[in-house]
């Protein structure tokens, strides 16, 4: 019998934030491997040019407009999700937002805008993909794959940063708790640290030639991450090949971390 860990054919992956950067190269790398994908985005045009370019892997793929922000938004989204595709095997909390301002200076509602979305939203996302799988876990079916970017702010310091880095953080440690509770169903949770990646996120930092000297100029392998860069890891995790590997925090920056 052949060896094929990393073959998704006939499983199911939901990427939030999948319409561009890191989310939409976990997302291709998912499709790639066989694996039917659903996608959500609040951009409707970035989500069909996304979709496009899905499409040409063969399986089949969704895209949705849903702002993770709104509660009622994921709950309705997964739904529809479980509707078109049948089953969610794997289920990638990605989309997040930035944001920050001097601590002193810095609002209850801009700290509130950046906590629902990178906090919140992953709460709710997995809470709706975790009821389904532990549903099919009570009928035979057991297994599912939960993965949340975070960010090596979770990690570093810096200036600015405390509630993108509070958030980032805190996810680990829910991810930590959510592989202890959910084990039994055969439903893992893992995180994954993105470094310095060139996204919309990054957009202003990438044009800016003091960052780019003083900060990439220390990335090991020498450049900006792009959202490629994450195809593998969503592939692995969403994998028969990570069916042990479970409460981890994968680091992905080109070594910047370690240098």
């Amino acid at each position: 019998m052949s060896y094929k860990p990393f073959d998704l054919s006939g499983k199911v992956a939901l990427v939030t934030g999948g319409n561009s950067g890191i989310g939409l190269g976990m997302a291709e790398g998912l499709a790639a491997a066989g694996a039917d994908v659903a996608i959500w985005g609040r951009n409707e045009a970035k989500n069909a040019a996304a979709l496009e370019a899905l499409k040409k892997h063969g399986t089949r793929v969704e895209a949705l407009a849903v702002d993770v922000s709104d509660e009622t938004a994921v709950i309705d989204a997964t739904a529809e999700v479980l509707s078109r595709l049948g089953r969610i095997d794997t289920c990638i909390a990605n989309a997040g937002v930035g944001g920050g301002a001097p601590l002193a200076e810095q609002t209850t509602e801009a700290w509130r805008k950046v906590t629902t979305v990178n906090l919140d939203a992953v709460f709710w996302t997995w809470r709706e993909a975790t009821k389904h799988m532990i549903a099919r876990a009570e009928t035979g079916d057991a297994g599912g794959s939960l993965l949340v970017t975070s960010s090596v702010s979770a990690i570093h310091g810096a200036p600015r940063n405390q509630a993108y880095a509070a958030t980032k953080a805190a996810v680990l440690a829910m991810a930590r708790g959510t592989a202890v509770e959910l084990a039994r169903y055969g439903i893992r949770a893992n995180a994954v640290l993105p470094g310095w990646i060139a996204t919309e996120m990054t957009e202003r930092l990438q044009s800016w030639d003091a960052f780019t000297d003083k900060a990439i100029g220390r990335v090991p392998m020498r450049r900006w991450g792009e959202g490629e860069d994450f195809a593998g890891i969503a592939v692995y995790f969403a994998s028969d090949a990570s069916r042990f590997h479970t409460g981890d925090s994968v680091v992905i920056d080109g070594g910047y971390s370690i240098y």
